[in-house]
């Protein structure tokens, strides 16, 4: 666990810190060889050189987003897709909860995992 990631989510607001807390961990179940490093002033999870993951909080929401998924089809509602469609963004808003089946599936996806 990276100490500049672990200060980004506990400077979160408690619902945030328990979307942040559980994306992380889906992350280190799904993906262990993932490492962690705060870039551009954001968590992001990395595996063989490479951005997979990235937390970014803002008022309102936690978003998690997934790279390497233009192969993965958005979900209304769930999942959606970003600039050319090869990130993937899911928003979680107070009172969210995460799913780590969806979370662990998508990543795996995007790692080539599966």
């Amino acid at each position: 666990m990276n100490n500049d990631v672990s200060a980004y989510i506990d400077a979160t607001l408690p619902w945030q810190n328990t979307v942040c807390t559980a994306l992380r961990a889906t992350v280190h179940s799904t993906l262990p060889e993932a490492g962690e490093t705060l870039q551009y002033g954001k968590p992001h999870f990395t595996a063989d050189g490479r951005n997979l993951a990235v937390l970014h909080v803002a008022a309102t929401k936690v978003s998690f987003m997934v790279f390497d998924a233009a192969d993965v089809e958005p979900v209304p509602g769930l999942l959606r897709s970003l600039g050319s469609g090869d990130r993937k963004v899911v928003d979680f808003r107070e009172g969210a909860s995460v799913d780590p089946t969806f979370i662990a599936d998508l990543l795996r996806r995007t790692a080539g995992r599966d």
